[in-house]
């Protein structure tokens, strides 16, 4: 049962589109304030879990910390931080006990639909006590109950909409790095992979590929006839994905600038000039995406790639980042004039903090707004809106521009509602051992909030990689809708054939493409039934107290669980099977390792080049040869793996 109480004037986000009647009375769960802001507090008892939250640090059961929705442009992602790309206020509390005044079913789901930050303290200032607060009293609240977290979250799936789906060879694999510049970069990442007989489907375009990091540009010079070298590209089989950035450079003469100041489509100052801050162009200017006209006209911008033969798109830098704005380079220069004039008294600590505040400072999102059907809106009060309304800018504008096509598109920052026209990638993630874990946390909680096409920078954006580490990590996004290997300008080359043992690779990234008709056929199913893809052990053996303390296992699909490796140095790991199982290890010379193995613990060995799967008692999935990319995959070719007596229904796009 779904049931929606309504706090102030809450801004609309669109994040449901399921019509829901406003319920009467109080609320079954919890204690509400509206007094000063808004805020929500719950009795957690010892054996209470909470879930959700998307893309969010730490565990997939969020309880122990701090959590604060506000769309962060931030790439260390350590342990410490509250704030990540993206904004998803939406939890599950599961479990709890039978304590006098509690009603009997204690499992309930909350989506907090607010576009400002928004805190979740879950049980860190108070143990046994859930808090979830925000400035103003101006929201929407739909409490779901439900027969267990599963059907819960499978109940809020269906009020946020269906999921985005992408073309099938946004399945397969692509290669990307921070500093591919000019044709040739693109050419040797072809070249080495067909030399490699590695599979590869796409090569991404990182900002390099635009005149001067302005958006819907290709540097004239590098690219003299950009339709016929994504054409040359296309002939090889490999699709060039372009970046495009929230920013719009303040340049005379640059048409995109022009259009937009003319028509009135960028944010605003409270005294109606346009909002200026510098971003990778130098000064920008960033569309107004929360006001409808605005955000059609820059939809229709992507046709000038679309023209060009693109077929797929990553939206960056929209929560938006903003590296400074003139109003804080002035404020830091007052700042430090006075302490040159010995007014105010030095201390290194605090000028190092300060210094540091120039990138996305919380004065430089109180100083613009958004036209919004005719209100001037504080950017501030909607800043989780942005990113997500990009996004939308551009699913809305394909649906326009080339109906009859699947475009693939996903972004950096996001909101929830965004799902229905996006992916998500995680961002700038660092060449850890703990992110792949990260990684893996991720995954389900995304999918609770309705984000199916996923993916993390595979093998680390920042910092150098390591060989073992690329495959430990790559073993891992073999499952993953989205599959990209990615890296910073300046760090270790990490493209396979920089390694040792490039055939290590070619085994790993084949064993994805033979995975590839389950993979598509599980994600279509998740898209077209709100289901999950990624479910936590939790969800489907909620009767079997280990299983729902694990969170390094998932189960995939309705078939498989994967127990990826992500420990330095690793032979193996310890694996807990809730129930028999069928363990299978893609071997390196193309070959199937299987073992049936009895419910409970085991630890399982596996070579760095090596994919391990579960398959569930009486359970089997399709296999098929792999190729060198996905149109090329033969159906002919088809296998199942598994239970020989099980069935299995085969979904294709």
């Amino acid at each position: 049962m779904i049931q929606k109480y309504t706090f102030g004037a809450p801004f609309e986000t669109d994040a449901v589109v399921a019509l829901i009647p406003a319920a009467s009375g109080t609320p079954a769960f919890g204690n509400f304030s509206a007094d000063h802001g808004f805020s929500f507090a719950y009795d957690l008892s010892p054996d209470h879990k909470v879930y959700g939250l998307g893309e969010a640090n730490r565990g997939i059961d969020k309880r122990g910390y701090v959590y604060v929705s506000c769309c962060s442009d931030d790439p260390i992602h350590t342990e410490d931080k509250h704030s990540l790309y993206g904004a998803h206020n939406f939890i599950i509390v599961s479990g709890g006990s039978d304590a006098p005044g509690r009603p009997s079913s204690d499992s309930f789901g909350l989506f907090f639909d607010y576009p400002g930050t928004m805190t979740f303290d879950i049980g860190y200032s108070h143990r046994d006590l859930l808090t979830v607060s925000c400035d103003k009293p101006d929201l929407y609240l739909y409490m779901i109950t439900g027969e267990d977290p599963y059907d819960i979250v499978r109940q809020f799936r269906r009020i946020i909409g269906k999921s985005y789906i992408p073309p099938k060879f946004a399945f397969g694999y692509g290669q990307s790095r921070w500093g591919y510049t000019v044709p040739d970069d693109f050419r040797k990442v072809a070249d080495q992979h067909r030399e490699h007989d590695i599979p590869l489907d796409m090569i991404y375009m990182d900002i390099e590929y635009m005149d001067h990091y302005k958006d819907f540009t290709v540097d004239p010079q590098n690219f003299p006839d950009f339709p016929a070298f994504v054409n040359e590209m296309k002939q090889r089989d490999i699709r060039l994905i372009p970046i495009i950035d929230a920013g719009v450079k303040v340049e005379p003469g640059y048409q995109i600038y022009e259009e937009g100041v003319e028509k009135g489509y960028f944010c605003k100052r409270e005294d109606g000039t346009e909002f200026e801050a510098c971003v990778w162009p130098g000064m920008t200017h960033f569309p107004d995406f929360l006001n409808h006209q605005a955000r059609k006209w820059f939809g229709d911008q992507y046709k000038f790639l679309l023209d060009a033969g693109i077929e797929g798109f990553w939206n960056d830098m929209n929560e938006p980042a903003i590296f400074f704005s003139a109003e804080g380079e002035a404020e830091i220069r007052a700042w430090m004039e006075k302490i040159l004039q010995g007014e105010l008294s030095f201390h290194s600590f605090d000028f190092s903090d300060r210094s540091k505040t120039l990138a996305n400072r919380p004065e430089d999102y109180c100083r613009f707004y958004h036209d919004v059907n005719g209100k001037r809106v504080r950017h501030d009060q909607v800043h989780n809106l942005y990113g997500a309304n990009m996004s939308r800018a551009a699913g809305e504008a394909f649906v326009r521009l080339v109906p009859d096509k699947r475009i693939l598109m996903f972004s950096r920052a996001s909101y929830i509602g965004m799902h229905r026209y996006s992916g998500i990638w995680t961002g700038d993630n660092m060449s850890w051992w703990s992110h792949i874990l990260l990684n893996l946390k991720m995954l389900p909680s995304l999918n609770m909030c309705g984000f199916l096409y996923i993916g993390a920078d595979l093998g680390g954006f920042g910092c150098d990689a390591t060989e073992d580490l690329m495959l430990r990590w790559l073993a891992l996004g073999v499952f993953t809708p989205l599959m990209r290997n990615h890296s910073a300008a300046g760090t270790r080359e990490q493209e396979f054939y920089q390694f040792d043992h490039p055939e290590d690779f070619r085994h790993v990234i084949q064993v994805r493409y033979r995975l590839i008709p389950y993979l598509y056929s599980e994600y279509l199913k998740a898209a077209q039934n709100d289901d999950l893809m990624f479910k936590p052990l939790a969800f489907v053996y909620s009767q079997d107290r280990i299983a729902c303390g694990i969170e390094d296992q998932l189960i995939l699909g309705n078939e498989t669980m994967i127990a990826p490796i992500y420990t330095q140095n690793a032979i193996g790991r310890p694996v807990y099977l809730p129930e028999e199982m069928m363990l299978v290890k893609f071997l390196p010379d193309g070959t199937l390792y299987q073992e049936i193995m009895p419910a409970g613990h085991h630890f399982i060995e596996v070579a760095l080049n090596e994919v391990p799967l579960f398959i569930r008692k009486d359970r089997k999935i399709p296999l098929v040869k792999a190729a060198n990319r996905v149109s090329a995959l033969d159906m002919e070719t088809l296998i199942y793996i598994g239970y020989p007596d099980a069935l299995y229904e085969l979904v294709e796009d």
